[in-house]
């Protein structure tokens, strides 16, 4: 029991880290992206094959990871820059799906279905499986909170500010001589870049990824945790990825109480429970559970 907590809270950490990439491209800049499984999947396969195929490093191949995923945000930035709302939201998640499909049938590259295996964790095979599990749920929450608070000064800093102005309008931003385009680009690039170092971790955690792994369900999870924290605040993102870890995985203890249903049935009551509560949450909350709050609404309410 106690090795499943941990490794919940691990997974919870790779939540976390995800909800805080996509805030700073949606939660700051207002940009749709549904892709968030495609940047995470780059960073898993780029550190897996670095670290297994040439050696690398481990903290190389999350370097690596980091980077190559910031490179691929630019890209697609640039690529979509006259998309919004819907059009974008489209876009990325086809870009996601491109990705997974790669991953599938590139065989020389990344295995195909099988996958790779073999990958490696700090202090594996030396440390016990429970002692592995606290290790490495101590090293992810240590980055949660190294990226938490550097995003954090982000958002509270000039640049920041003018990514809420894009958000808000992005013509009145470039009337006002902001050069929209070079800060959506970035935006983006930084967002992608957390996402693939959460990719990375993920890979060395687990010691094996596969395409199946990357499912849009895990974008879908990335954003209701954001959402349920409050869309725009980096602690609320922390904490919806929290939340939503909590609210998928605690209702797995309902099957005991549920044993006259069928597993299907067992099931849709997990999905309609977990619906249900981040519904009233956000009935209670609409802005998310830790509503993002400007400068100019800390001066109001003083």
């Amino acid at each position: 029991m106690e090795n499943y907590l941990v490794a919940m809270a691990v997974f919870a950490g790779f939540y976390a880290l995800m909800a805080l990439g996509l805030n700073v491209i949606f939660g700051l800049a207002g940009m749709v992206n549904l892709g968030l499984v495609g940047f995470f999947a780059i960073g898993a396969y780029a550190s897996a094959l670095l670290t297994v195929k040439l050696h690398w490093p481990m903290l190389a191949g999350w370097g690596a990871a980091l980077v190559l995923s910031a490179a691929c945000g630019a890209v697609v930035a640039v690529v979509t820059a006259r998309l919004k709302g819907d059009y974008l939201a489209i876009v990325t998640l086809g870009f996601a799906e491109v990705i997974r499909l790669i991953a599938s049938n590139e065989m020389w590259l990344t295995g195909g279905t099988t996958g790779i295996s073999a990958i490696p964790g700090p202090w594996r095979g030396i440390a016990s499986p429970s002692e592995f599990n606290l290790i490495y749920a101590a090293v992810v929450w240590s980055l949660v909170c190294v990226v938490g608070l550097l995003l954090g000064r982000l958002s509270a800093s000039p640049f920041g500010r003018v990514l809420r102005a894009i958000r808000e309008d992005d013509m009145v931003a470039a009337v006002a001589g902001k050069p929209v385009l070079a800060f959506k680009v970035q935006a983006f690039a930084v967002g992608a870049g957390v996402l693939g170092l959460a990719g990375a971790l993920y890979g060395h955690y687990n010691a094996y990824i596969a395409p199946d792994g990357f499912e849009p369900l895990i974008t879908i999870y990335v954003v209701l945790a954001l959402t349920v924290g409050g869309t725009g605040s980096m602690r609320g993102a922390i904490l919806g990825a929290v939340l939503v870890v909590f609210l998928t995985e605690g209702t797995r203890f309902l099957s005991g109480a549920l044993a006259v249903l069928s597993p299907v049935q067992i099931a849709a009551v997990r999905e309609g429970l977990i619906g249900g509560a981040l519904i009233l949450v956000l009935y209670v909350s609409p802005q998310g559970i830790l509503a993002e709050t400007t400068r100019i609404q800390s001066l109001e309410t003083t």
